[in-house]
């Protein structure tokens, strides 16, 4: 173990992906921070496979460029059963936000790629091989006792510390916060292959009530099965090689393909009481734990860190009270519970009991998907819980139908923009860190008067969208942006519409562009 500061901003603990998304976040606002992990390496086993555009938006507002890590676009999902074949399925294919709507990974290459972005900022300190020992809370911040593998140990004075460490969070059982849910009791076997002859470009439910498998492409040339265990079955006996080769057959000759790794794991389905507890917070696997069948266990884990380190930040630096912090579990916890929620439900239809419950599922499906709207529900993935705050750091302002289909409590969606010069580029690198006035078809800092220093002090910014076609400004200050597509002018609300978005890019609050004063006042009033 290096010498570890004394004092830092944040404490870290745990360096997985979702602590890394967390402390560069925070390294791109400049807030001193220590990130722990005890291990020294990247874990090489699988676990997370699959990302969503909202996943994949975050990872782009903590600094990874496209094509930092590998990724493997989905086109659907399909759930399939013995009796009657296909019986569901999902559209996955085309963007959201600019990102494809569901997408393949390999973890360790993601973990890479989040730990060198990490050391591009000075003000972040990684320390590996070292585990967190013991928490104290005082009036000003929270005392950590940390050990290294070589046993010597270290106290750390940090304002606010924030647990992603794990299901096994020794953050929560410090704090003693609970951990509501259930432990399934069916144990899974995944085995990722490589060199595979029977080519695939989907993921693929076999909702078989004598033995369950999904089945997926991933990156690398790859492709993972989950098996799930019959009664009696242990992990040593799945886990030998004659075993993997028998399950794999199917799908061609096992002696050909590359049986790169294999792991039973069991899941679990798991809300904590409360994200935080005075000045530590929770975080990832460490707050929630999800069922793996809607591929949203990490995603939820990056909203967290989206969520939380900005607002971490802005009361660091003393520019918000700090009863925001209290808007994190707001916010974050329902949504959580409903992905949760939607996991089980989805592991009951790939999962059937028995044979009558694997007919009659599918069977209700195929009668289903003759009714367009409830075919449309399932097949365009709107039974996925909205990311939309029903409370929260939020205002929900006097939004009128005519002007905007913009919704507070909810993500601003993001387009293909270009300056006068005709440089393009994503809107939320426009948008930047902080908060963004954003003004439709007009400048909304021309309408800021004597406001503008205080919302430029608050480390918020102003950026007009014009049309496709509407003159560009010459004088501009370089925050004059075409939306070269047509997908939030006009599209999303009015000209003459102003939305003031979070550094998390949710909503905030919105209304007439003429009223950006007090907008912006009024956003700075609840902070």
């Amino acid at each position: 173990m290096t010498e570890i500061t004394n004092k830092t901003q944040v404490l870290v603990v745990g360096f997985g992906p979702v602590g890394a998304t967390l402390a560069n976040l925070l390294g791109l606002q400049g807030i001193e921070v220590l990130a722990i992990d005890k291990s020294t390496e990247i874990f090489p086993k699988p676990r997370a496979i699959s990302l969503d555009n909202e996943a994949l938006r975050i990872l782009q507002l903590a600094g990874l460029a496209e094509g930092a890590f590998e990724t493997v676009a989905i086109p659907e999902v399909r759930m399939c059963s013995p009796e009657l074949g296909l019986f569901a399925r999902m559209r996955t294919a085309g963007c959201v936000d600019g990102h494809p709507k569901l997408v393949t990974f390999h973890q360790p290459d993601l973990e890479a790629a989040l730990r060198a972005q990490v050391r591009r900022h000075p003000s972040v300190s990684v320390e590996l091989g070292v585990e967190l020992v013991g928490l104290q809370s005082h009036s000003e911040g929270v005392r950590a006792t940390l050990r290294s593998s070589e046993g010597l140990s270290v106290s750390v004075e940090a304002r606010y510390v924030v647990g992603a460490d794990g299901a096994s969070s020794k953050v929560r059982k410090a704090v003693g916060l609970g951990f509501e849910g259930r432990t399934y009791p069916q144990d899974w076997l995944i085995v990722d292959a490589k060199n595979v002859p029977f080519s695939i470009d989907h993921v693929e439910f076999r909702c078989d009530p004598h033995r369950p498998a999904p089945h997926m492409v991933a990156p690398g040339n790859r492709q993972r099965w989950e098996f799930m265990l019959k009664p009696g079955e242990t992990a040593e006996d799945m886990e030998r090689p004659e075993r993997v080769r028998e399950l794999l057959a199917p799908w061609g000759d096992p002696s050909t393909m590359e049986i790169e790794r294999t792991a039973v794991y069991r899941f679990h389905a798991r809300t904590v009481d409360k994200f935080s507890k005075g000045r530590v917070f929770l975080a990832g696997d460490a707050a929630h734990i999800t069922p793996p069948f809607v591929g949203q266990g990490l995603v939820a884990g990056l909203r967290d860190a989206a969520n939380l380190a900005w607002k971490l930040a802005w009361v660091v630096q003393g520019r918000a009270h700090p009863n925001i912090l209290d808007s994190y579990d707001e916010e974050r916890r329902p949504h959580a519970k409903a992905m949760i929620r939607l996991a089980r439900f989805m592991g009951q239809l790939v999962m059937p009991r028995n044979r009558l419950q694997s007919m009659t599922t599918s069977a209700w499906f195929r009668l289903a998907w003759q009714l367009p709207a409830l075919r449309s529900y399932f097949e365009d993935m709107k039974i996925k819980p909205k990311n939309r705050f029903r409370h929260g750091l939020f205002l929900n302002g006097a939004r009128a139908k005519a002007d905007s289909h913009i919704v507070s409590g909810e993500a601003f969606p993001q387009a293909w923009v270009s300056n006068r010069e005709g440089k393009g580029c994503w809107s939320d690198d426009v948008l930047g860190s902080g908060f963004s006035l954003v003004g439709f078809g007009k400048d909304p800092q021309q309408c800021l008067g004597a406001s503008a220093n205080d919302w430029h002090s608050f480390g918020g910014s102003c950026v007009q969208l014009c049309y496709r076609g509407q003159e560009l400004h010459r004088s501009d200050g370089g925050h004059v942006w075409e939306d070269v597509t047509g997908a939030l002018v006009s599209k999303k609300a009015s000209i003459g519409w102003a939305v003031v978005v979070r550094p998390d890019r949710t909503v905030m609050h919105q209304g007439p562009v003429a009223e950006a004063r007090r907008l912006v006042g009024e956003v700075l009033e609840v902070m």
